[in-house]
């Protein structure tokens, strides 16, 4: 998915998935580091006519269409990393009770066309509903990861599947590899999150 992405905004992006109260269930920051080394600097987040547009909207905008005050400049700011041309996408469902996923988009060169506002979206929807290809985890490593995030330890999975504590723990790498997690609470989060578990 994230070569999709990667087509459209050329100059990087970046996703939240599933936002609650305040955190994301997944998040891909696909953009300059030294410009998000200056928005967190300097507290820009709170100012960002972008988020504030997600919190209010759902649906695709270019960034200059956004039409609410930017008296941090931060449209401009974003111009000097290379980020010329913006566009927003969020989405938000009746039945999400609060969660909604977001994405921020840059292009160097060109402007965001409707064609490709309304391919974000679309790609946005699909990972905001997990209806993505799943990672092709089995069964075992899925019963592993169930019985690891509910708090057994390696020994407790292994007595209790009758199998040896190197095969719980390969199966487990397993799950933490196919989701592309760092952790293995961190794969149980994303499992989680993708319904998985």
């Amino acid at each position: 998915m994230k070569e999709r992405f990667d087509k459209i905004a050329d100059a990087g992006f970046y996703l939240a998935l599933r936002v609650g109260f305040s955190f994301p269930e997944e998040e891909l920051n696909a953009l300059p580091s030294n410009w998000v080394e200056f928005y967190t600097a300097n507290g820009l987040v709170v100012h960002d006519p972008s988020l504030k547009w997600v919190y209010g909207n759902n649906g695709a905008v270019r960034s200059s269409d956004i039409g609410l005050p930017d008296p941090q400049q931060i449209l401009g700011r974003a111009r000097v990393f290379g980020l010329q041309h913006g566009a927003v996408v969020s989405v938000v469902t009746p039945a999400d009770r609060g969660r909604r996923s977001y994405g921020l988009f840059y292009r160097a060169q060109s402007p965001f066309t409707d064609e490709h506002l309304t391919a974000l979206h679309g790609y946005l929807r699909e990972l905001h509903s997990g209806n993505t290809a799943e990672p092709g985890l089995t069964a075992a490593e899925v019963e592993a990861l169930q019985m690891q995030a509910g708090g057994l330890r390696l020994k407790q999975i292994a007595g209790d599947l009758g199998i040896s504590e190197s095969a719980v723990k390969a199966r487990l790498n397993n799950a933490k590899r196919k989701l592309g997690a760092r952790t293995l609470a961190h794969a149980a989060s994303l499992a989680a999150g993708r319904r998985i578990i």
